[in-house]
């Protein structure tokens, strides 16, 4: 087991895997940037190390400051949560040739399962179903155009690298793929420094299901069940839930089954995700493996009983996969992203400084966040705030828990996304599991302009909260973070639509 470990990232996942490593006695070290000097994360950890500057390139995207904070401060492993360098060969290398273990797989998996289309070519040995489309990168939009006339449209361009959405573009007809290459090669060589592309056919109508892996270095590989993953916004998970109300026992484990044959051909180590699209038929197929924890663990960690950080630590440390899985998903749970994005402008990102925070609570619910009072959200980083995850006995009860919670999360001087989420859970189709991956989209008109608009008055009451509540800021250290609430203060303000 490690001793003292480097969280090479920020916000609400460094927060848990530093908790993780404090339940395995392990030291926890941060590093952050200008924009986040007094974010929880750093305070949390045992030590915190500044990294000079603001954009990502600079600071969590840079290897050699990672590396020699790493050495500076006596680390011998590297966490890379997810996001930024988790799932960099090039990173884990660097680290392995350090000294330092890179808590996730090996380079070499790494290098294989990031090259979306030798991860294809992996899962077509392994007899797992595929999505028609190409077998080598993409030459030229005339290529693209030759194979998608061949195999129909729709059909969907994606980076060969990278992933969270981006690179990825919908086209209908010949006429508009020339374009949409160009672009989609763009965003992708912007986003990950690799601008080939893949094809394949849109499958219309299908839901987005993952099976979360964990294997270790003894050979051992097994499944935790599923995650539905079908609402989304351009390629971007919004809400997550396990199990899926659209999969059976018998249909789990043939999920299951294609996800271990296809980490047993990979020599797969650590946690990670196999996605796949699933038709109304109950045909699937694979799209990729994310070698890394996923934002959404959460509800697999409550539903099957196991912590994934703790057992990417216990594996990273030679230890056999520690958990077995229970014969079935115990309750249901969802969990919710809150974005700093304004539904009603087109979820534009929000900036700002938040100056009142009210987070939920209550049985069955959990809010996974880095927020503090006082503290400011950047337009440098993901948008994303915090993860709200209920959990309940039956899909209606998590469902109706996390609407409330939603209702209820107050982050008073930042748009946000929460009252959206509410809106779409409260949606009948949602309640009764009648969606797929371009459901979503249709709604969005719909529900953003079922959402309130802030008021000057409400404004008004949060800054006026603020400064009668101004108290000094925290100084930097272990365990100092200021987290203040005060129901009393928020008392019939709760439902301004701040």
């Amino acid at each position: 087991m490690p001793s003292k470990v480097l969280i090479a990232n920020r916000g609400e996942i460094a927060v848990r895997v530093v908790r993780a490593c404090h339940l395995l006695g392990i030291e926890a070290v941060a590093v952050y940037s200008e924009a986040d000097r007094l974010a929880p994360h750093a305070m949390l950890a045992d030590e915190s190390y500044p990294l000079p500057g603001v954009k990502p390139a600079d600071t969590y995207l840079s290897v050699s400051r990672l590396l020699e904070i790493a050495q500076k401060s006596g680390c011998d492993a590297v966490h890379p949560g997810y996001g930024f360098l988790s799932e960099n060969a090039d990173f884990a290398r660097a680290c392995n040739d350090a000294g330092l273990q890179f808590v996730g797989p090996s380079p070499e998996v790494l290098a294989g399962v990031g090259d979306k289309v030798a991860a294809r070519a992996s899962a077509r040995r392994a007899e797992v179903p595929l999505v028609p489309g190409s077998s080598e990168p993409l030459a030229s939009a005339e290529e693209a155009i030759e194979l998608a006339e061949t195999i129909g449209f729709p059909i969907l361009l994606k980076a060969r690298s990278g992933g969270g959405g981006k690179g990825i573009r919908r086209v209908d007809s010949a006429d508009k793929l020339a374009a949409a290459f160009q672009r989609a090669s763009a965003e992708a060589q912007n986003a990950f420094g690799d601008g080939a592309l893949y094809l394949e056919k849109l499958v219309i109508g299908a839901r987005h299901i993952e099976v979360q892996i964990l294997g270790d270095a003894h050979g051992n590989v097994a499944h935790f069940g599923e995650r539905e993953c079908s609402l989304q916004r351009r390629h971007q998970k919004v809400v997550e839930e396990a199990p899926s109300s659209a999969v059976d026992a018998a249909l789990r484990e043939e999920l299951g089954q294609s996800a271990l044959r296809l980490a047993r051909e990979i020599g797969y180590q650590g946690a990670g995700t196999v996605e796949f699209l699933l038709e109304d038929s109950g045909a699937f197929y694979f799209m990729e493996l994310n070698a890394r924890l996923q934002v959404e663990h959460p509800v697999t960690e409550l539903v099957w009983g196991v912590d994934l950080v703790e057992a990417q630590l216990r594996i990273a440390a030679g230890e056999k996969t520690p958990w077995t899985r229970r014969e079935a998903p115990l309750g249901h749970a969802v969990e919710v992203r809150i974005y700093a994005e304004d539904p009603g402008r087109g979820f534009l990102p929000s900036s700002g400084r938040i100056l009142e925070l009210w987070l939920p609570g209550g049985p069955g619910l959990r809010v996974d966040h880095a927020l503090r009072r006082g503290m400011e959200v950047s337009l440098h980083y993901d948008p994303m705030l915090a993860k709200l995850i209920a959990y309940g006995a039956t899909r209606e009860r998590a469902l109706l828990r996390a609407r409330k919670g939603l209702e209820e999360l107050w982050i008073g001087g930042v748009t946000h996304s929460a009252a959206f989420g509410a809106a779409l859970l409260a949606r009948e189709e949602v309640r009764a599991g009648d969606f797929n991956t371009g459901t979503l989209e249709g709604w969005l008109e719909e529900l953003a302009a079922s959402v309130p608009r802030p008021s000057v008055e409400g404004a008004a009451l949060v800054v006026a909260l603020s400064r009668a509540a101004q108290r000094p800021e925290p100084k930097q250290g272990a365990g100092e973070v200021d987290l203040w609430l005060s129901a009393g203060r928020l008392r019939g303000v709760g439902r301004l639509p701040l």
